[in-house]
């Protein structure tokens, strides 16, 4: 069985029920994500050895975090404790024009002040095959950066392949210190996921002929991202999703995959839209996993879209489906009837 690791942050998650606006009722369902925590919770649903790597308090709402990823059979024995306070998000869901709402609310989280010291990477990496991070980890803090660098050096050490998803986050940091940071991480990344915003966002590579607001996507402009991403860091896969945003409800959804030169486009999806949150990671998820079982550059880009598609029919940040029902619908069953 292969073994991914993941490091990040894992979050309370506070949202209205429904579609409701914030305090419309006096309700909040309580759940818990975080992009790495979500690609974990995926991996483990798949059958993989999944590691999940952060600093959690230690009190009960640290500890219902991790209860909450091990009930997906995720490995939390390397998670370390202590801090004062797990990081919260209030998630109001949009709905056709009117757009959702992030707030953060995870200033001084434990993973945040964590020392890069308190991470015992080669005891984590201790019989890995792959290790991914995101961009948001390294934005939390400047020593949450070092503590990503550090696994990258222990990883790349061991021949251990590392992911990475983009994941620009302007209310962490500023385009140019993710440049500047994402840049020096990025000589060890061998795949590397975008979206139609991060390459330009984090290196200031842009898709010619697009505007990601009109949902006007133009493929020969991504190749030429995807190139210019692999040229410049040396990646040896990119993936870059596509997202038409028809409203809040609708998109169109697909991804494009540069492996050995060649270029794989997925079937497009239209998606009425549950919840997006986790829907890169999910993605993520789906492209670790088909990678590792040696599928095909066509078959991990389906896999990789088809995972994704059906994350956004879920509420919450995980990503609840097997490798079957994946399968299923990437290989053009999509009618949605009921199983019997």
């Amino acid at each position: 069985m292969s073994k991914v690791v993941t490091f990040g942050e894992i979050m309370l998650r506070l949202a209205p029920e429904g579609y409701y606006r914030f305090f419309q009722n006096d309700r909040m369902q309580a759940t818990f994500g975080g992009a790495e925590a979500n690609v974990s919770v995926s991996l483990a649903n798949y059958g993989v050895d999944s590691v999940f790597v952060t600093k959690v308090p230690s009190q009960a709402i640290g500890q219902a975090a991790v209860d909450s990823l091990r009930s997906f059979g995720v490995d939390t024995s390397k998670i370390v404790r202590g801090g004062d306070r797990l990081g919260i998000y209030y998630m109001e869901k949009g709905a056709g024009p009117r757009g959702s709402l992030c707030i953060y609310d995870r200033a001084y989280s434990a993973v945040s002040m964590a020392k890069p010291s308190e991470y015992d990477w080669d005891a984590i990496f201790e019989g890995a095959d792959w290790f991914h991070f995101t961009g948001i980890t390294p934005a939390l803090s400047s020593d949450c950066a070092q503590a990503v660098k550090d696994a990258c050096e222990a990883a790349k050490a061991r021949g251990i392949k590392i992911s990475c998803d983009l994941n620009y986050r302007s209310k962490l940091w500023s385009r140019e210190r993710a440049g500047e940071v994402m840049s020096d991480l990025s000589k060890y990344i061998d795949v590397c996921i975008a979206n139609e915003e991060d390459a330009k966002d984090v290196f200031g590579i842009e898709a010619d002929n697009s505007d990601i607001n009109s949902g006007i996507l133009d493929k020969e402009g991504y190749k030429s991202v995807a190139k210019k991403m692999a040229e410049k860091f040396g990646f040896e896969k990119v993936a870059i999703t596509l997202r038409k945003s028809i409203s809040a409800s609708e998109n169109d959804w697909s991804a494009m995959l540069l492996s050995d030169g060649e270029y794989y486009f997925s079937k497009e999806y239209h998606l009425n839209i549950v919840d997006r949150v986790g829907g890169g990671d999910s993605f993520g998820g789906g492209l670790i996993y088909a990678l590792l079982n040696g599928m095909s550059s066509q078959e991990t880009i389906e896999f990789a879209v088809a995972a994704s598609a059906l994350k956004q029919s879920i509420e919450g940040d995980f990503n609840r489906v097997s490798v079957q029902e994946v399968m299923k619908l990437a290989g053009g069953n999509s009618s949605g009837r009921v199983q019997r």
